[in-house]
């Protein structure tokens, strides 16, 4: 998906995520976009192309409505200007910055490209520790510049306000979710600007420093407190010993150099001394940075057309199965909870509100307390799209047990299969009901089991559920695991 069609998609889905009630996309909403896109498309479509005509066409009806919907898509756009700016405001500055020398001397251990060398000797390292971090996962950002130009382009959007509080937590939530998806792309855009920026940046110290060397003579020397002619014939076979190579310019030895030492020398020609420098900057600068640009460039490219994996987006895979006309296949898991007719009403209504009145569901027979030894880990199933382990929330949370029985239960799961614990209340609220401070403090030591076992968690009273706020609980929880990996 690319990157257009992936911030319709991804603001689309925080509505849809965020609006349980409704309220700003009813359900005839929903259903008139996915058929619409299903037409458009054709029933044959690729999932990416439908989630793109599907996303296209609800922001149309959305953004007529609200319009800070339609602002916040223009918002987060990336924008090509500040790249060119960039580059530009480098050249003016290297052109600018050039001063090769006081007195129309030149001193070959202070001119300022050798600064420049250093500076990009420093980058190089810092781009090497970026590729690999970038293989783990983790893109950078960091340092100042970097994040302004981020900022500017795209990737880290201002706050976005509704009057409308439905409105609003879902820009919020495409704010958010915008920054995730959009880092590895403005990772690589601002990469390639500030290689782009250091090599004009570099051509224009260059230009600077021949234009002015048109016009004036410069006498080329050296001075320093404790370095000797030795030490610096050295240092000059280092950094110039390729360009010399290359140029057939000799470099002097040790007798020459003593010649050139000032103040008490005079020094000698220094248009040599320029040639060496600039086909130096041009070996470790110019050709690095050009290359850089480009590979970032075609990195940047590439990450742009494939902002958003459809295949690994429990939601998109959701509306591919309306597309195909095919069920979520969910299955419920009771442990050591035996249903009460009403709790699983209560269940099933709140499965349709998330997956759809055509969901298929299964709710198995309750898993005996220490029965999760001898649990199927097949209970999963092919096809199953998601697994809901159900526990009530009298039970005391025991690593051995509860920990155990959600391992087996993952190891029967699809790769891109959704395991979902969910903690009833109903027996709990009744027994406490005028202690709400033990139901707080339970369902912590729920919380904490869950966040070891990497398993999302929401925690509804079947008996009587708020199927608005359980819905948004459990659209969020999953969000929330998708997010981090789990």
């Amino acid at each position: 998906m690319n990157e257009k069609a992936a911030r319709a998609f991804l603001l689309v889905r925080a509505v849809e995520a965020t609006d349980t009630e409704r309220r700003v996309w009813s359900d005839d909403d929903r259903a008139w976009a996915t058929r619409a896109a299903a037409e458009v498309e054709g029933g044959d479509a690729s999932p990416a192309s439908f989630l793109a005509r599907r996303a296209g066409l609800a922001m149309e009806r959305l953004g007529a409505r609200h319009p800070s919907m339609a602002r916040a898509l223009r918002m987060v756009a990336w924008r090509p200007w500040i790249g060119w700016a960039a580059v530009l405001v480098a050249l003016v500055a290297g052109v600018a910055a050039d001063q090769i020398g006081a007195g129309r001397r030149v001193n070959i251990l202070a001119l300022p490209l050798l600064g420049l060398l250093a500076w990009n000797l420093l980058a190089y390292a810092m781009v090497l520790a970026r590729a690999v971090a970038a293989l783990t996962g983790r893109f950078n950002l960091s340092g100042p510049l970097r994040a302004l130009l981020a900022r500017l382009g795209h990737a880290i959007p201002p706050s976005l306000r509704d009057r409308e509080p439905i409105v609003a937590r879902a820009l919020t939530t495409f704010a958010h979710d915008w920054v995730q998806a959009s880092l590895p792309l403005a990772a690589a855009r601002v990469s390639r600007i500030l290689h782009w920026a250091a090599f004009v940046f570099a051509l224009g110290v260059l230009a600077g420093m021949y234009a002015r060397g048109i016009v004036l003579e410069y006498r080329a020397g050296w001075e320093s407190t404790f370095l000797e002619p030795p030490a610096v014939e050295a240092i000059l076979q280092t950094v110039l010993g390729p360009a010399a190579q290359l140029t057939g310019i000799a470099l002097p030895d040790a007798a020459r150099l003593e010649a050139m030492r000032l103040p008490q020398g005079e020094g000698e020609r220094a248009a040599p001394w320029l040639h060496l420098y600039a086909v130096t900057i041009g070996l470790f600068v110019l050709l690095p940075r050009a290359l850089l640009a480009i590979v970032t460039g075609l990195l940047a490219r590439r990450r742009a057309g494939r902002m958003v994996d459809v295949d690994a987006d429990l939601y998109a895979q959701r509306l591919v199965r309306q597309l195909r006309g095919e069920s979520s296949q969910l299955r419920v898991v009771p442990y050591a909870l035996q249903l009460s007719a009403e709790a699983r009403a209560n269940l099933l209504a709140l499965v349709a509100r998330i997956h759809g009145a055509k969901a298929s569901v299964e709710v198995i027979e309750p898993v005996a307390w220490g029965g999760e030894d001898s649990l199927d880990v097949a209970v999963g199933g092919r096809g199953v799209n998601a697994m809901w382990a159900l526990f009530p929330a009298a039970a005391t949370p025991e690593r051995e047990n509860h920990g155990a029985f959600l391992g087996r239960l993952r190891a029967g799961l699809g790769r891109f299969a959704v395991l979902l614990a969910v903690v009833d209340e109903s027996a709990f609220r009744r027994r406490f009901a005028d202690m709400p401070g033990r139901l707080e403090e339970r369902r912590a030591g729920w919380q904490a089991l869950l966040d070891e076992c990497h398993v999302p968690a929401v925690f509804v009273d079947l008996e009587q559920p708020d199927l608005v706020s359980a819905e948004a609980a459990v659209n969020a929880a999953v969000e929330r695991s998708a997010r981090s990996g789990r």
